[in-house]
């Protein structure tokens, strides 16, 4: 096990290394200059020199990036001359030890990795992330946790009954998601959960019409035909197939209506008043309260980013779900639990689901390292006060220390949860469990 761990956190080192050297080449090779972005338009060429000196932009490209692997690395050289690049201010690095002198000015020290100052706002960028990774953060936690229960739910739901209508919807649920911009679901739900259903939605009456009428109808057949049984989830789909039918043909209505200038049909027109949410198309998830004087936390903002940023992991845990589900159902041993008469929540449950969850902890764990990194958009348009929205501020300025910490912060986590996803595998399937 030791020697499991010793490997994959030299592995994980070897990708931080990788990410680093890649973004920080990639970053310099880009034209523009930083130091017009902190001078700002009016400033003067001596201005902009001097800026250049102070962030070591002036410097040739190679010894800035080993300078910054030095600030960055547990194991740095240190010089005592405050002039020098390599000197190591205490109130930067922290606290350092001496592992072994050089010369008289220069040693190797051990010491915490420092990310710098931002160019732009000259603050600590470690502190810039510690005071916007948590938000962030929530909002993946929340769009990982609903989808995965939710997909869970409908991809079991979908194997079991393979070839019916909750099958076909699951699939048409996982197209929609996996095919829709992050973007722009984002302002279809902050516009329509934030504004048009902000205080009452009005909802068509014909769709769930049709989905009492086929239940009723379903319901009336089966109860006259004795060779077939009544479900639960038999009168369900019926009554999904009704409101999917009904909501296609008011949609049609609509269109026709609105083109062409149909007549109205009251069946069709008539709507139900539903109550509204109560919920802001925008806002953090800490602001300043005006009635106490003071931050406090707004949950209900948490809701509309939570729902955008869910739908494409939904997407793709519902169809990993249904795939391996199926996949272990057809196993031997599942026939075998069936045959000794084990119940139906055992046999699913207890046997299938669990060693069908191995793509399902793969597909999770990515996507909430994911999240952390793609929830750009989504923080920008619900004004989300978070990592991602510090992101864009930071490439918009040429922020180079900014961008270099929020990547390294969000690889770490990538590196960290492999780790993790390996040791969980061990505990869900025996047959590759880490001794």
């Amino acid at each position: 096990m030791f020697k499991f761990a010793f490997k994959k956190i030299i592995y994980g080192f070897l990708v931080l290394f990788g990410v680093v050297t890649v973004i920080f080449f990639l970053f310099n090779a880009k034209p523009g200059n930083p130091a017009l972005m902190v001078g700002g338009q009016h400033a003067t060429e001596e201005i902009i020199k001097n800026i250049e000196k102070d962030l070591g932009l002036d410097l040739p490209i190679g010894k800035r990036y080993l300078l910054y692997l030095n600030d960055l690395s547990f194991i740095s050289i240190h010089s005592n001359n405050s002039k020098s690049y390599y000197h190591l201010e205490e109130q930067k690095y922290g606290v350092k030890y001496t592992l072994l002198h050089i010369s008289e000015e220069t040693a190797v020290v051990l010491k915490a990795p420092y990310l710098r100052r931002s160019y732009s706002t000259r603050r600590d960028v470690w502190a810039v992330i510690k005071e916007k990774l948590p938000d962030t953060a929530i909002l993946a936690l929340s769009a990982v946790g609903i989808a995965t229960l939710i997909g869970i739910v409908l991809g079991v739901i979908a194997a079991i009954n393979k070839g019916t209508f909750y099958d076909t919807s699951t699939f048409l649920i996982a197209v929609t998601g996996m095919s829709a911009p992050s973007f722009f679901v984002a302002y279809i739900i902050s516009t329509v959960g934030g504004l048009v259903w902000s205080e009452q939605l009005d909802l068509p009456t014909f769709p769930f019409i049709l989905l009492f009428l086929f239940i009723g109808v379903g319901v009336f057949s089966k109860y006259f035909n004795k060779n077939s049984s009544l479900s639960l989830a038999k009168i369900t789909g019926w009554g999904f197939k009704g409101l999917f039918i009904g909501t296609g043909i008011w949609l049609l209505y609509v269109a026709g209506y609105s083109i062409f200038n149909f007549q109205e049909i009251d069946l069709l027109g008539n709507s139900i008043p539903l109550p509204g949410t109560g919920l802001n198309p925008e806002g953090p998830l800490v602001d300043f309260d005006d009635v106490t004087a003071e931050d406090r936390y707004f949950w209900e903002n948490l809701i509309l980013p939570t729902l955008t940023l869910g739908i494409r992991p939904l997407a793709i845990v519902t169809q990993l779900t249904r795939s391996s589900m199926l996949e272990v159902l057809s196993q031997d041993y599942i026939r075998t639990a069936k045959a000794k008469g084990l119940s139906f929540y055992k046999v699913v449950v207890k046997h299938a689901l669990r060693n069908a969850l191995n793509p399902v902890v793969t597909a999770i764990s990515g996507w909430f390292a994911s999240l952390l990194a793609g929830s750009v958009f989504v923080e920008r348009v619900f004004r989300w006060n978070g990592l991602g929205n510090e992101l864009v501020t930071a490439l918009q300025n040429d922020d180079l220390p900014l961008i270099m910490g929020a990547v390294i912060v969000v690889s770490s986590f990538f590196v960290l949860i492999t780790i993790l996803v390996d040791i969980i595998y061990g505990v869900l399937d025996p047959r590759v469990r880490i001794n």
